[in-house]
């Protein structure tokens, strides 16, 4: 599963890489120290984000496994992540929907995901805590959306459109009805449960009034998903213009509220 184009992703990642936890990536990489290579599995990887993100911080040789449902992204993150120079790179189509575990007929010494977590379900995060924890390995899970957002200018209508953004995020993403906006939380309490020290923290994307490229389509995802949660068209489209107008004037910023966590230590 991934349902994204190379295109938002590349539009995103320079959002989700400065938005990191930079103090986490630092515990990652002294975890992941103690081999030579480290064998990293990453879910629903996308153009490979992760692996760039994080390539860079860990000072051994690494190789890595890369899954996702969709062949296309996997051929762009060959493409993109080849510069790193990993001592392996390996991608794997999966469809992780059913059973997590389908991730790990290999062995591995970290597991990490990003921007995944809140499409699933609570029971989907459930079954991949209990196959992390069989092969008591640590987990790494970056840009967990959170449920909070932030607008300005403030505009009457924004806790209307994050209240149904919020609503569409627990709808059925392909992994049963997804846990959205709780799915750092379900994350959190999945892992602490089975036994790992857990550690969390915020990584929010800011976007600014220079970042009219990205807000631009964010926006209109917003709009999109608050249509099909049933929000009123004249809402809609009153909050939209007055989004698109404040970014066209250089006057809007955004933040979007994710969270990072690392569960470790079983």
């Amino acid at each position: 599963m991934s349902g994204f184009s190379a295109d938002w992703l590349g539009l995103r990642e320079p959002y989700d890489h400065r938005a990191r936890d930079t103090d986490m990536v630092a515990r990652i990489a002294q975890a992941c120290a103690g081999h030579d290579p480290v064998r990293i599995v990453d879910l629903a990887c996308g153009t490979g984000s992760t692996a760039r993100a994080l390539a860079p911080s860990i000072r051994t040789r690494q190789a890595w496994r890369l899954i996702d449902y969709d062949p296309l992204l996997l051929a762009e993150a060959r493409r993109q992540t080849a510069p790193l120079n990993l001592m392996s790179l390996e991608t794997a189509t999966a469809d992780l929907s059913v059973d997590p575990a389908v991730a790990f007929t290999e062995p591995f010494d970290l597991c990490v995901t990003s921007a995944f977590l809140d499409l699933v379900s609570e029971a989907w995060i459930g079954r991949l805590a209990d196959a992390v924890a069989r092969a008591r390995k640590p987990f790494y899970a970056a840009l967990t959306y959170d449920g909070r957002a932030a607008f300005e200018p403030a505009h009457p209508l924004d806790a209307v459109m994050i209240d149904a953004f919020n609503r569409h995020q627990k709808t059925d993403k392909g992994f049963g009805p997804a846990a959205g906006p709780d799915g750092a939380a379900a994350t959190i309490d999945a892992f602490k449960t089975r036994g790992f020290t857990v550690e969390h923290a915020a990584s929010d994307w800011l976007f600014g009034p220079t970042d009219q490229a990205i807000q631009t389509p964010m926006i209109d995802g917003w709009a999109t998903a608050a249509r099909e949660i049933g929000v009123a068209a004249e809402t809609v489209e009153t909050w939209t213009r007055a989004r698109h107008a404040a970014i066209a004037a250089g006057e809007a910023t955004m933040m979007v509220g994710h969270q990072d966590v690392f569960a470790h230590g079983l």
